[in-house]
């Protein structure tokens, strides 16, 4: 059992501190919104702190997963931050979709202070989340690693250590430069088979089967043909990690157009209103 702070208790990060508690380690938590922490603890147990430096000090780990790379800058190394109540031998790990550029400077600034640092940026949304069956793509040193992995465990069906600090971040990119591009193809099918007349189901059980499987299909295209797009991971949030994405491509040399050419259909969806509306919803602006 561990003393683990879980900092950010969103829809992914509520029910990943759960499953902590579940598997006996002690856990505080801190949230920006003091009402959502009291309440968790009210629901799931531990104890809640009023900020990142009290739920951190004397824990073994530290875990976040809250906004962008602002929201972690601040529970880290801003006022009342984590950080600084960090004793060495501490753990940081980040489930925070972040810039590669903040996770290497985060480790950098924590390993001299003896902190192990672990960038882990998630897959699998909410339903992972609540499920306990995430993917996660870490990056860090191998003791931190180490460390992470059999906390990770608990909401985890998938942990791999992608490289050194940053390179958990750069696998997440990847992961939703593949997402959009994805999406884009099945919501292009979903609108000419539409179109076409076809029955839909039918479409669907000729096509699930072959080379166009993918998970999104299997999830998402009899929800996207109902004009059903209430599943988590919002339209605003993809394009925060598209931009983190291109940003990357850039300073790399990386030609990414399809991402842009996706980044500027989502920022369409988000003019019709569909901000919060999940990922699936790229395809009304093929039929509204």
């Amino acid at each position: 059992m561990a003393k683990i702070a879980f900092l950010g208790l969103g829809v992914m990060g509520a029910p990943m501190a759960g499953h902590l508690l579940k598997v006996d380690h002690e856990v505080t938590v801190y949230n920006r919104t003091a009402t959502k922490a009291a309440d968790w603890v009210a629901q799931h147990g531990g104890r809640n702190a009023d900020s990142p430096a009290e739920a951190a000090d004397g824990v073994d780990a530290v875990i976040a997963c809250v906004g962008a790379d602002a929201d972690v800058e601040a529970v880290t190394i801003g006022p009342d931050g984590a950080f600084d109540a960090m004793h060495e031998g501490t753990l940081w790990i980040d489930h925070t979709t972040v810039s590669a550029k903040l996770a290497r400077k985060l480790a950098e600034t924590g390993e001299p202070q003896g902190i192990h640092c672990v960038d882990a940026p998630v897959s699998g949304g909410q339903a992972g989340a609540e499920n306990g069956a995430l993917a996660i793509m870490c990056g860090g040193s191998r003791r931190a690693m180490t460390l992470a992995e059999p906390i990770m465990q608990a909401y985890a069906a998938r942990i791999v250590h992608c490289g050194e600090p940053g390179a958990g971040q750069q696998t997440k990119m990847c992961n939703q430069l593949a997402i959009a591009g994805v999406l884009q193809g099945l919501s292009e099918a979903l609108h000419l088979a539409k179109r076409s007349d076809l029955d839909l189901d039918r479409v669907f059980d000729a096509i699930s089967g072959g080379a166009a499987q993918s998970w999104q299909m299997d999830n998402r295209w009899k929800t996207m043909a109902k004009g059903e797009f209430d599943f988590g991971f919002a339209v605003d949030w993809m394009r925060k990690d598209l931009w983190l994405a291109l940003e990357e491509g850039e300073a790399k040399g990386a030609t990414l157009e399809l991402a842009k050419l996706v980044d500027g259909y989502y920022a369409e969806v988000q003019a019709m209103g569909g901000a919060r509306q999940d990922t699936s919803s790229l395809v009304r602006r093929l039929e509204e």
